[in-house]
């Protein structure tokens, strides 16, 4: 159950028709942001939009966003991001390898920038280091940062709205592989070294 009560309406009936013709169902998040016309129409238009950005391989990005969901914590985003990357290309060894994608060789040098990327636009004080700026600009152009830049950050947006507001996650990985949040890895890790 969510913390704030659903609405209904028009507005409301059109964005899950939406949502579900992308999805294939309907997201509690739609009825949520619902509550306030002028936000629900300006982030409809931003995933709007976002979603039809394609400089960089929708893969990197979903990498990226379910790397910023696993930080934040949220399930509800690793799980539509599980799913998501896994349309997008990403294979379930990469899942599996997730935590340890620095070391794991089922990741490309894009595709660990790019996480790496997540995880320092995700930290409290972002300040992207210059010379780590500089090797993403050895493998991605000026539109492809901004693309990817957007995706970390409106990831971001998504994940902490929806952990504040307990949106419940939809089932999008139907029992598939999905990493595990951040937190929970850490402490699996300590439990593990005490033993």
């Amino acid at each position: 159950m969510t913390r704030v009560e659903a609405k209904s309406g028009p507005l409301v009936r059109f964005g899950n028709w939406y949502v579900r013709r992308k999805y294939g169902r309907e997201i509690a998040v739609t009825d949520v942001v619902a509550q306030s016309r002028p936000n629900a129409i300006g982030y409809s238009m931003l995933e709007f939009w976002q979603e039809r950005a394609h400089a960089l391989d929708e893969r990197v990005k979903g990498l990226a966003a379910t790397k910023v969901a696993t930080i934040v914590g949220c399930e509800f985003c690793i799980d539509i991001g599980a799913h998501l990357s896994r349309e997008a290309g990403v294979t379930d060894e990469q899942l599996r390898d997730f935590h340890n994608y620095r070391t794991s060789d089922a990741f490309s040098v894009e595709e660990k920038l790019a996480m790496e990327y997540a995880e320092q636009m995700t930290q409290e004080n972002v300040q992207i280091p210059d010379d780590f700026f500089a090797r993403l600009r050895e493998h991605f152009d000026d539109e492809q940062l901004v693309e990817l830049t957007m995706a970390i950050a409106v990831e971001n947006l998504r994940a902490r709205f929806n952990n504040a507001l307990d949106i419940p996650v939809a089932g999008f990985s139907e029992g598939a592989y999905c990493p595990m949040p951040e937190k929970a890895v850490a402490a699996e890790r300590m439990v593990g070294t005490s033993s």
